[in-house]
C-alpha cells in the first residue's frame, strides 16, 4: 500500500494561480500590494524586508487562499484581507500541502518547499483575542527561490515533476 500511497502524493496534475502578492517594506510596516515582484535567486522577494542568507528556508511565504474563509469563519469576520496575515504570496486552486517535498515553478521563478508557515504572535494583536489559533493549521507554507524571475498576479503555480 505504500507505493501506491507514494505514487498519489506524486501525482500533482492541478495548477494554481497567484491570486495576491504582498512584501513587507520594514518590520511592522503594513504590507505592500504588488501586481509583480522578482524573486532573486537564493535571497528574496525584490522589496521585501526579510533579506535571507543563501540556502534560508524562509525566503518567501506563501497562503492558500482557500484558507482565508476558514479563517473568517473562525474569527467571526466576514472577510480576511490577505495583507493582515503578512504572507507574500497568496494562491488559490492548488493544495500548498501537497508541494511538500517537491519544486514548484511560480510564474518564471522556481521554488522549493521547506517547510509550514506557523503565525506568530502579531495574529493576537491583528486579529485580537484568539487570532493566533484561528490561523493555527492555515498559515500556509515557506519556501526558499532556487531560480529567480518575475511573479505576477495571475502567475500559473505548478509542481515539477516528483
Amino acid at each position: 500500500m505504500q507505493g501506491r500511497l507514494k505514487e498519489l502524493m506524486a501525482t500533482l496534475p492541478q495548477q494554481g494561480a497567484v491570486r495576491w502578492i504582498g512584501v513587507r517594506p520594514a518590520r511592522g510596516a503594513p504590507m505592500k500590494e504588488l501586481e509583480r515582484v522578482v524573486a532573486l535567486t537564493d535571497r528574496h522577494l525584490d522589496g521585501d524586508r526579510y533579506q535571507g542568507r543563501s540556502g534560508s528556508k524562509r525566503q518567501v511565504t506563501l497562503i492558500q487562499a482557500e484558507h482565508l474563509p476558514a479563517i473568517a469563519g473562525m474569527l467571526g469576520r466576514a472577510d480576511v484581507e490577505p495583507a493582515l496575515l503578512r504572507r507574500n504570496l497568496l494562491i488559490s486552486g492548488l493544495n500548498l500541502l501537497a508541494l511538500k517535498d517537491r519544486s514548484f515553478r511560480i510564474g518564471d521563478a522556481l521554488l522549493e518547499y521547506t517547510g509550514l508557515c506557523h503565525p506568530c504572535s502579531t495574529m493576537e494583536t491583528t486579529f485580537g483575542p484568539g487570532g493566533y489559533n484561528a490561523v493555527r493549521g492555515h498559515g500556509g507554507i515557506t519556501a526558499r527561490i532556487l531560480e529567480g524571475g518575475e511573479i505576477t498576479i495571475g502567475s500559473a503555480v505548478a509542481a515539477q515533476p516528483a
